[in-house]
């Protein structure tokens, strides 16, 4: 197996909350800079900034997983991702549908900018991102499987947004790929504190809003060769495939 250097929670330009300098190239650079060989790329309620961030991974030899960070009616924050870009495209038209208009106030929560390759901004969205959708978390994760996709609860260590905060437990009915923690926590120590969890499958991933965030934290999966296919491999512990959190 080979060890792949990953970082599957980034922001772009199009989340409210992240930062004017998370253009598509300047964070292909930095991902470059930080010897990442894979990237996630995880707007809020969106998928819309993936495509161009896909065409620059590739031209770069960084593999880019192309998806999101939904937020479900419990205020959880989930990772997803996806393979085909039909599945992309059905995903986001599915967030579009169940996401409230909350008229965003660019001056309160930030700018929501789609740009292109060349930073020129291709529009500025209305609705609000950073909002919870209408749908469960149960309702997300269906939907996710339905298109094939990975699906991950994100940062499940952080006192707001995430599974344990929201629900106070992890739901027998929900199986994920693997679950996320956070920079604020080692795993082993994570673990000790829920050795309920023990049976779950961790990646640890740096949440970057800032270009210097990308790669802070980060996991290495264990691979035969760089594929959507290997990487849910290795989530799901499958065929000596593997993923472990420096």
């Amino acid at each position: 197996m080979n060890r792949f250097r990953t970082d599957l929670h980034i922001h772009t330009v199009l989340s409210p909350c992240g930062d004017l300098e998370m253009s598509p190239v300047n964070i292909i650079a930095r991902a470059k800079e930080q010897n990442l060989d894979i990237i996630g790329i995880t707007d809020h309620n969106t998928t819309r900034q993936c495509g161009v961030m896909c065409e620059l991974g590739n031209e770069n030899g960084i593999f880019v997983l192309a998806g999101a960070e939904v937020t479900t009616r419990e205020e959880i924050h989930c990772l997803v991702f996806f393979e085909k870009p039909e599945s992309l495209k059905n995903f986001q038209q599915y967030l579009e549908t169940h996401l409230p208009f909350i008229q965003n106030k660019p001056s309160y929560f930030g700018h929501q900018l789609v740009v292109d390759r060349f930073d020129n901004i291709l529009e500025e969205i209305d609705p609000l991102l950073i909002v919870g959708i209408d749908q469960s978390i149960n309702e997300v994760q269906q939907k996710v499987l339905e298109l094939g996709g990975i699906f991950i609860p994100a940062h499940i260590d952080r006192p707001r947004n995430s599974i344990l905060s929201q629900l106070g437990f992890m739901p027998d009915n929900l199986n994920p790929d693997a679950l996320e923690i956070s920079g604020r926590s080692h795993k082993d120590d994570f673990l000790n504190l829920h050795p309920e969890l023990n049976n779950y499958r961790f990646v640890r991933n740096s949440d970057a809003h800032i270009p210097e965030q990308i790669g802070r934290y980060y996991s290495h999966f264990f691979l035969d060769h760089v594929s959507f296919n290997e990487i849910a491999m290795a989530l799901r512990g499958e065929q000596n495939r593997k993923v472990t959190t420096p």
